[in-house]
C-alpha cells in the first residue's frame, strides 16, 4: 500500500539523499511496516515475528481494526499504555507519574473487560487485585493495596490479577450502590478532587478529564444563577460587573452541579472518603457573609443550567437534574461531548498528535459514532483510531 507520492530525490546532498530514502522506504511501506507501527503506538514495545505476521495479513485481508485488537492482548497496552492514558485523571496535576491507585487501575479494568465506558462516571465499580495477585488488602485508608501491585509489577492484563468489584461492597464501604458513581467516588478522585476546598474541583476535573472541556470553555452569561453560593463576591474589587460579566459565566452552571456532592468529602485524618446522608458538609456553607442573600445549599440537588444556550453542542441527553453524583454522572456521561472526548484523548495517546484538519476531525467523528454504536467500547476507539493513522 502506498502511504505517501514517489518523489523525484536529487543527488548532491547526503542530506536530501537520506531524506529521499526515508521518503521512498514510506511510500512503499507495506502491511507488514503498517502492523510493526500500529503495534509499536498502541502497546510501546516490540512485536514477535508471529504477531507481526498474523497482524500484517489481517491488514492485507482488509481487517486493520482486527489486527489493532491483536495488538492490544499485548500486556504492555494494559500495563503502560493504558497507565499513562487514565493516571493523569487521578491527580491535580494532569501528571502521569503518580502511584498506581483504584481510580487508575478501575479505568484499566473497564477498558479490558469492554465494560461500556460511560459508567466510568456512575457505575458501582471498582477494580481490585486479586488474592493471587497480592497479599494486601484493599482499604478504605491507604493505597497500599496498589502500591502492592505496582511494587511487585503485577500484571494488570491478567483479568485473574485485577478483578471486578462493587465499591459499595468493599470492607467498611460507607456508600450503596445508588451513592457510587464510578470513579469519582473512588479512594484517589476523593483525596485528589473531594479534599478540603468547596467540592466544586469535583466537577471541573471530571468534565476536564471525560469531556475535554475545562469551566472557561463552559462560560455562559446568560446561565440562571440562582446556584451561586454565598462565598462567591457579587462585586469583586467594588465593581459588579465583573461578576456578572465574569464570574456568573462560570459559577452559576459549575455551582449548580457541584451540588451532587454535598454529602461527600475527603477526610484528611482519617485519609479515606466520607459520606454523610442527609448532612451537608461545612465547605458548602463558609464564607456565608461574602455574599449573605447567595445560595444555602441544604441537600444534594443539583441542576444543569448549561443544557441550553452557547453550550447545546454538547449534546446533553441525561436527566438535567436530580440528586446525588450518581445521577450527576449520568448527566456528563451520557453527552456527546463525552464521546468525542474519548477519541480525542485516543487519537493524541495514539497517533502522537493533535486532530488537524477536516479528514481527522471527520474520522474522530466517524469513530465517535462507532463508540456509541458499539455500546460505548474504547477498545473500539483504540482499534479504529490505531487504524486511522497507522500509516503516518
Amino acid at each position: 500500500m502506498r502511504i505517501f507520492e514517489t518523489r523525484l530525490c536529487p543527488s548532491r546532498s547526503a542530506v536530501l539523499a537520506l531524506v529521499c530514502t526515508l521518503a521512498a522506504t514510506l511510500s512503499w511501506a507495506g502491511p507488514r511496516e503498517q502492523a510493526k507501527r500500529m503495534h509499536d503506538r498502541l502497546t510501546g514495545v516490540p512485536a514477535s515475528a508471529a504477531v507481526l505476521d498474523s497482524m500484517a495479513a489481517q491488514i492485507e485481508a482488509g481487517n486493520a481494526v482486527g489486527a489493532a485488537m491483536e495488538a492490544m492482548l499485548e500486556p504492555a497496552f494494559y500495563n503502560t499504555k493504558l497507565r499513562e492514558f487514565a493516571t493523569p485523571w487521578s491527580n491535580r496535576d494532569q501528571s502521569v507519574f503518580p502511584l498506581l491507585n483504584d481510580t487508575t487501575a478501575t479505568v484499566i479494568g473497564m477498558i479490558r473487560d469492554d465494560v461500556p465506558f460511560d459508567q466510568v462516571l456512575y457505575e458501582d465499580i471498582v477494580y481490585t487485585g486479586s488474592a493471587e495477585a497480592t497479599n494486601v488488602p484493599y482499604a478504605q485508608s491507604n493505597n497500599d493495596h496498589y502500591e502492592d501491585l505496582q511494587n511487585n509489577r503485577v500484571d494488570l492484563s491478567d483479568p485473574g490479577n485485577l478483578v471486578q468489584q462493587r465499591q459499595s461492597s468493599l470492607p467498611d464501604a460507607v456508600i450503596g450502590p445508588n451513592e457510587a458513581a464510578g470513579i469519582m467516588t473512588t479512594r484517589g478522585f476523593a483525596e485528589a478532587f473531594l479534599v478540603a476546598g468547596t467540592n466544586r474541583a469535583a466537577v471541573r476535573f471530571a468534565t476536564l478529564n471525560l469531556m475535554c472541556m475545562d469551566m472557561e470553555d463552559f462560560r455562559d452569561v446568560t446561565a440562571w444563577p440562582d446556584r451561586v453560593r454565598q462565598d462567591v463576591t457579587r462585586s469583586p474589587g467594588g465593581d459588579s460587573s465583573i461578576y456578572l460579566n465574569d464570574c456568573l459565566s462560570c459559577h452559576a452552571g459549575l455551582d449548580g452541579l457541584a451540588g451532587a456532592f454535598a454529602f461527600y468529602d475527603f477526610d484528611e485524618d482519617l485519609e479515606r472518603l466520607v459520606y454523610t446522608p442527609g448532612s451537608v458538609h461545612p465547605k458548602y456553607l463558609k464564607d456565608g457573609n461574602t455574599f449573605r442573600y447567595g445560595y444555602v445549599t441544604l441537600g444534594d440537588s443539583w441542576i444543569n443550567y448549561w443544557r441550553s444556550g452557547p453550550n447545546a453542542f454538547v449534546g446533553w441527553r441525561g436527566p438535567g437534574s436530580g440528586m446525588g453524583a450518581k445521577s450527576m454522572g449520568m448527566e456528563l456521561a451520557q453527552t456527546r461531548q463525552f464521546s468525542e472526548c474519548q477519541v480525542r484523548k485516543v487519537f493524541e495517546s495514539v497517533c502522537y498528535r493533535t486532530p488537524n484538519g477536516a479528514s481527522d476531525l471527520q474520522a474522530m467523528s466517524s469513530i465517535a459514532d462507532s463508540f456509541e454504536a458499539s455500546n460505548r467500547s474504547m477498545k473500539q476507539v483504540f482499534a479504529e483510531t490505531a487504524t486511522y493513522c497507522m500509516g503516518e
